[in-house]
């Protein structure tokens, strides 16, 4: 997943964000920083969101339904990923990954998982905290093998 497809799939399910939250487009523009009429185009699909409104959109609506089924359940971690080139460093607590994640692979004290939606690729460690983000697998899993020889 790069910028560009997230950018595709935000602005194809703006429109559905804004009737999850029950807001009319007047009020949904006005939480995301636009005019009503480039909302418009945007659900009409005569034009796409941009980066910078689906950063927006997915840091104000992370708990979207619509946004969590096609981005997993964490859609602020798939544009961290995206806009950082991958994470490698202790963040965030996790849900552990009991419903949107299948695990790869385990060592020590972390699993490596991979989203089943966005298809990215995190380390988490047995507290459930983030150490490591990327959506390449060969990155991923040699980083695993990094953080298990210096436990």
């Amino acid at each position: 997943m790069n910028k560009e497809k997230v950018i595709d799939i935000i602005s194809a399910k703006i429109r559905l964000i804004r009737l999850e939250k029950r807001y009319s487009q007047e009020k949904m523009a006005d939480i995301l920083g636009i005019s009503k009429k480039t909302l418009v185009q945007i659900e009409k699909g005569r034009m796409l969101a941009g980066w910078s409104n689906s950063v927006v959109l997915c840091s104000l609506f992370r708990d979207s339904e619509v946004l969590q089924s096609v981005l997993g359940d964490e859609p602020l971690e798939v544009i961290e990923t995206i806009a950082h080139n991958g994470i490698d460093k202790p963040k965030d607590k996790t849900m552990g990954g009991r419903i949107w994640w299948k695990e790869i692979d385990k060592k020590g004290s972390f699993r490596l998982q991979q989203n089943l939606v966005s298809k990215h690729y995190r380390i988490i460690d047995e507290q459930q905290y983030r150490w490591f983000s990327s959506f390449d697998q060969q990155e991923a899993l040699m980083r695993l093998n990094e953080m298990y020889s210096e436990e």
